[in-house]
């Protein structure tokens, strides 16, 4: 609950605003921002709005980066060359274009004055509950964004929010749609199995040399070692100053006389509730019945206070407490939206009070315990205020070194033992890496790792330039050994690609045999051969191991005369058989499950609208994309 409330309080401004810094700039009318640089080519234009080369290098590096955080180590940046993947970017730059455009046609505005609070009301955007505009400005600045371009991406991504809001929420649901969706997904079918393993014909396939080097040079890229160096390398970094600097008694004692109002920790409150949800757009015969229920618990609490926690876990709708019986442990002021705080905060500890009204329906509340505010004193803050005083002291250190830092490694580029002696850094050596980096993480950035495997750091073995790897530590690197690509010899690999290939042959086998074998069930012909599993149901919720293939094929299978016969190449390997005996129709469904399978259609029908929307708006768009700058763009 208590995660809940503060994703609801505060979480989709959040999004709002990681979501537009890292988007690219594929909104209708924001590129004028840009057009401070670049070459002026153009990727492709939409109803004569342009996408230009230097927005499709912003939209994939900021996906390299998206991606890069993901996958952390794994990630390939050779995966953005793909032309599958900087289509789908273009694409999707161009679906905003639309959508953008179609708002625009639809008369949707966002005034200055909601503009203005939804921008105040970003907590990223916001110091002590209030917006700075010195930090507004700043992390703007730190994504290389002016506050006009910021603003304009955010006008136009809620003017497109609400097309599509008013696309999707306009859905109607009738009830013999929804009766057919129920009865088609809540439908239960009784099958057999029987499996044809590839293993049964793999010792009557032999592989010759000549196969498996045939096999090698179709799947050479597999066997590809990529370039590999072992680098040398000096770190500057605010962190391992820190551990050279000292703060002393005195320094310690005036920040802590300077600072008092940082050590003073703010009070909390511990509360249980039981939570009778309902939608803020809820009817008022739906919020009457909510509210009725809510005091009917609310007496019964009031009454017997000690039950409080039998009570919630019986009644209780909120799944993160319920069970602990309404606990939602100790929690500070701003961590619950409003009206649940505001009554937690005025309550003594034993009291219940309700029902309390938030945007998740109705809370009776009992407070359990306060933890009230104090003020730490010198002696539990001196590690701390130690530790601040030392990184100060360190960050300052730093600024004035990075600058000989960044001169020396550039200057004396054969060399990093004038850097190191000079600044009294310690050379260090590393592993084998690739590309993709190594071990170290410190080097498992993308650009010293362009710099290092550039042609000048491969030819020459020059100093990197000082990259800052992380906020405030710099790295210089040269190649001191290297390894060229190459492909692991076929020798080396006869074996494993020996038994792959046989493995394959036999799939193959299998496959044929249990297409053979389904032709002659689908017949009425026996199989002896065929060893059938005990009889299982499944529905397409509760599918057991069986994949998705095999339950689309059960539930595909004409069920007008049983037994029916269907079978699936399985993603393992071999060929999977199944046999439906008997069809097991839904009966009464509770409301509550109703409802969910209509939520669900719900959803789908909105996806449907949308896609159908998007694909109008391209049919009739004037839309050409140059294929050759597409190719070309460097990210």
């Amino acid at each position: 609950m208590l995660d809940v409330i503060r994703e609801r309080a505060q979480g989709w401004l959040a999004k709002v605003i990681l979501a537009l810094i890292t988007v690219p700039f594929a909104l209708w009318g924001v590129d004028s921002y840009l057009r401070h640089g670049g070459d002026g080519a153009i990727v492709a234009k939409v109803d004569g709005q342009t996408i230009s080369k230097q927005e499709f290098n912003l939209a994939l590096r900021d996906q390299k980066e998206r991606m890069r955080a993901v996958m952390k180590a794994s990630f390939d940046p050779t995966l953005l060359d793909k032309p599958e993947i900087r289509q789908a970017i273009l694409n999707n730059m161009i679906e905003q274009r639309l959508l953008a455009g179609g708002a625009v046609k639809a008369g949707l505005v966002v005034s200055d004055e909601l503009l203005v609070r939804f921008v105040s009301e970003i907590p990223e955007f916001q110091e002590n509950g209030k917006f700075s505009q010195s930090r507004y400005e700043s992390l703007l600045r730190a994504q290389s964004m002016t506050p006009p371009a910021f603003e304009a991406r955010l006008r136009q991504s809620l003017m497109i929010e609400q097309l599509v809001d008013g696309l999707t929420t306009s859905s109607l649901l009738s009830n013999a749609a929804l009766d057919s969706f129920v009865r088609i997904n809540e439908q239960q079918r009784e099958v057999v199995q029987a499996m044809i393993y590839p293993e049964q014909f793999m010792p009557q396939i032999k592989v010759g040399m000549d196969e498996i080097k045939g096999y090698y040079e179709k799947h050479k890229e597999e066997f590809r070692v990529p370039e590999q160096a072992r680098l040398e390398y000096v770190v500057l970094s605010v962190d391992d100053l820190t551990f050279q600097m000292t703060a002393t008694e005195d320094e310690i004692k005036k920040y802590y006389g300077e600072h008092v109002a940082q050590f003073q920790e703010a009070e909390q409150r511990q509360a249980s509730h039981i939570l009778i949800p309902v939608a803020v757009k809820a009817g008022d015969a739906e919020k009457k019945a909510a509210r009725e229920k809510a005091e009917k618990l609310f007496k019964e609490a009031k009454q017997s206070p000690g039950n409080f926690a039998e009570l919630a876990k019986k009644n209780s709708q909120d799944p993160g407490s319920a069970a602990n019986g309404g606990d939602l442990g100790f929690f500070a002021r701003g961590a619950m939206v409003k009206p649940f705080e505001d009554a937690v905060f005025k309550m003594s500890a034993g009291e219940v009070v309700g029902p309390i009204q938030s945007d998740f329906g109705f809370h009776i509340i009992k407070l359990t315990g306060v933890k009230p505010g104090k003020a730490r004193t010198l002696a539990e803050a001196k590690e701390e205020i130690g530790l601040e005083l030392r990184k100060q002291k360190a960050a300052k250190r730093f600024a004035e070194m990075a600058e000989t830092f960044s001169n020396m490694v550039y200057e004396q580029p054969d060399s990093l033992k004038p850097v190191a002696e000079s600044l009294k850094l310690k050379i260090q050596t590393s592993p084998w890496i690739g590309k993709k980096g190594g071990d170290v993480a410190l080097l498992n950035n993308a650009k010293l790792l362009q710099a290092v495997f550039s042609d000048e750091g491969v030819k020459l073995k020059r100093n990197t330039e000082a990259i800052e790897v992380r906020p405030n530590a710099l790295v210089s690197a040269r190649i001191v050994d290297f390894k060229p690509a190459s492909y692991k010899p076929v020798e080396e690999l006869s074996v494993e690609l020996g038994g792959r290939l046989q493995r394959e042959l036999a799939d193959v086998q299998a496959t044929k045999q249990g297409e053979m074998a389904l032709a002659k069930l689908s017949q009425g012909k026996e199989v002896s051969e065929l060893k059938w599993g005990a009889p299982i149901m499944i529905s397409r919720q509760a599918a057991g191991t069986l994949g998705e293939a095999a339950v689309g094929a059960i539930f595909k299978a004409d069920a007008g005369k049983l037994p029916v016969f269907t079978g699936v190449h399985d993603t393992k390997g071999g060929y999977l058989l199944i046999k439906v005996n008997r069809v097991v129709d839904s009966g009464h469904l509770d409301d509550a499950k109703k409802k969910g399978h209509a939520e669900k259609l719900r959803q789908l029908l909105m996806q449907e609208y949308y896609a159908a929307y998007v694909a109008s708006l391209k049919q009739k768009a004037d839309i050409s994309i140059k294929n050759d700058q597409l190719e070309k763009v460097e990210h």
